[in-house]
């Protein structure tokens, strides 16, 4: 069975504890900056920068945790740790694939941001 785009037990918990409004906000900034996030990825892969790339990854693996973005935060995590040489080990597979789960995260989270 595949695992959900969004847990929905994190996302409802997540709305019951902040507020069905809080969370729309919190959704509306997360599909804002997750894309500069995905752009800073590839700017310090490109660059070679760990650090920076270190960081981007784990900025955008703990936001999507917020809101049950499992596959998406596991991803980032995968990044985040395994650093720049896992990453050019690939040949930056690690990323786009990050980047196709970021889309589809984008499409729950504005269906479930209206419901």
């Amino acid at each position: 069975m595949a695992t959900p785009t969004i847990d929905r037990a994190t996302f409802d918990a997540l709305k019951e504890t902040t507020g069905a409004d809080f969370v729309a906000e919190l959704v509306d900034t997360f599909l804002e900056e997750a894309p500069a996030m995905l752009s800073e990825l590839r700017g310090a892969y490109a660059a070679g920068d760990a650090d920076r790339f270190r960081r981007a990854a784990h900025s955008l693996k703990s936001n999507s945790n917020t809101f049950g973005a499992t596959t998406l935060g596991a991803l980032a995590r995968e990044l985040e740790l395994g650093g720049l040489a896992k990453a050019s080990e690939g040949g930056g597979a690690g990323l786009d694939a990050l980047t196709q789960e970021y889309a589809r995260v984008a499409a729950a989270l504005t269906e479930m941001r209206h419901a």
